[in-house]
């Protein structure tokens, strides 16, 4: 089993290798675990050199990942760098998730407190079960009793996710486990079965956000994906003082995420979802993603389970939701998991996804859109929606990423060598620390 820094070097090494820079080109980096003691960052990022940058490491609950790269997006937008690195990691323990400090109040009580209000207007009443599957599912389930959605769309949700991940060889799951299947796994709670639920994960992953001027200046034309706009949004009294268990996790704060970013990106209000071909979305649990379907506004209000019907979030239909597997699938390591996302719909973009490609996505008589979109939520709270799209700049043709590193990355899972490690890292590097480390 790999500790989160040998993760970290690995994902950092094939994000280098990816751009064809070295560390030194690196100005700012933010790194997001959830479980790890503090200045984990440093010690994962010290293997590609000690150049003296500011490292900042991030925890944000399940949205991490992505918050790191929202610092880093941020800083690239400002003009505070040009180059900058965000790398997200976890080795997580087994089982349900739980508190890292049992000697004291979890930041989660309240959460968990309206959940149990909420459940009593629900007519399913009291539900039971670990905490985080439980607040989804009793959110789902308030969906069901306003619209008519029912348990069977939350599996049909959950085995199009395992489906989806058979053709991603970075996935945790590669089952594809049918409808049928899914029912008859264990029960969580009262909605929910254990294939409805992401697994407990380790994992890493890592980004790297330049601006237009490094892209040109490093002729990176050929594969640099835009961040179009991307928004960062937390809770507001609704979630308490609605007693709604949708709004406990987070259905307005992802819905004014999801407005903020589409409105950013220049679309009037509403507009702009039919633009989009291809979404990583967070499905925690198959409950989120048919609340969140609403939220982000890919179907009209109550539809969800109208849009799961129709295979509107699948291959052949509207969108390819969670291509990836999802995190049902392919697995949650929280401090990654946003990261992850946005490497997907980045390969997406490029057009290398191989096996997991929306097709039409930029160009062809069944073109869907030429934007992808990301969503990630860590209750407590925050959201990060991105928006992401090939830039006008694009230019194809000669080296890229997959010659640099020997093979297409985008669908196929090697391992990193030192010698990787010695294409990236830093002039300015301590052999003390290299000496100790390990992939």
């Amino acid at each position: 089993m790999k500790l989160s820094y040998q993760m970290g070097l690995e994902a950092g090494t094939k994000a280098l290798l990816d751009a064809g820079i070295t560390y030194d080109a690196i100005e700012m980096a933010f790194v997001g675990y959830c479980y790890g003691d503090s200045t984990s960052g440093q010690r994962a990022l010290y293997n590609l050199g000690m150049t003296g940058i500011p490292i900042t490491n991030v925890n944000n609950n399940c949205s991490t990942g992505s918050t790191a790269l929202y610092q880093a997006n941020n800083m690239v937008k400002s003009g505070l760098v040009e180059c900058a690195l965000a790398l997200g990691f976890e080795r997580m323990a087994r089982g349900s998730l739980g508190t890292n400090f049992p000697d004291r109040p979890s930041p989660l009580e309240t959460f968990h407190e309206a959940t149990a209000e909420a459940e009593q207007l629900l007519s399913s009443g009291l539900n039971s079960g670990p905490s985080a599957p439980r607040m989804f599912a009793s959110g789902a389930q308030e969906y069901m009793d306003k619209y008519g959605a029912e348990i069977k769309h939350l599996a049909m949700i959950a085995s199009k996710n395992h489906r989806h991940s058979v053709n991603n060889p970075y996935s945790q799951f590669r089952d594809g486990w049918s409808v049928e299947q899914v029912l008859a796994s264990a029960q969580i709670n009262k909605q929910l079965t254990k294939f409805m639920c992401s697994p407990t994960s380790d994992g890493a992953a890592c980004c790297i956000v330049a601006s237009e001027d490094f892209v040109h200046a490093h002729n990176l034309e050929n594969q640099a994906i835009e961040i179009v706009a991307q928004a960062l949004t937390t809770d507001e009294p609704v979630t308490f003082e609605s007693k709604s268990a949708m709004e406990v996790i987070g259905f307005t704060m992802t819905k004014n995420c999801a407005n903020q970013v589409f409105r950013d990106a220049g679309f009037k209000e509403g507009e702009g979802r039919d633009q989009v071909g291809v979404v990583e979305l967070h499905d925690c649990f198959s409950a989120n993603e048919l609340v969140t379907y609403d939220a982000l506004g890919l179907c009209a209000p109550g539809e969800a389970h109208k849009l799961v019907e129709r295979g509107d979030n699948t291959f052949g239909g509207k969108y390819v939701v969670n291509p990836s597997g999802g995190l049902e699938a392919k697995g949650h390591p929280l401090g990654a998991t946003g990261l992850g996302m946005h490497f997907y719909i980045t390969m997406q973009l490029r057009q290398w996804a191989g096996p997991m490609q929306a097709p039409g996505l930029l160009d062809g008589p069944d073109r869907r859109g030429k934007y992808g979109l990301v969503h990630n939520i860590g209750l407590g709270g925050a959201v990060v929606c991105s928006l992401l799209r090939r830039p006008e700049f694009y230019k194809g043709g000669g080296q890229d990423g997959r010659d640099r590193l020997g093979y297409n990355h985008g669908h196929e899972c090697r391992p990193v060598t030192m010698s990787d490690v010695d294409k990236v890292k830093a002039h300015k590097n301590s052999p003390f620390i290299l000496q100790r480390a390990k992939l």
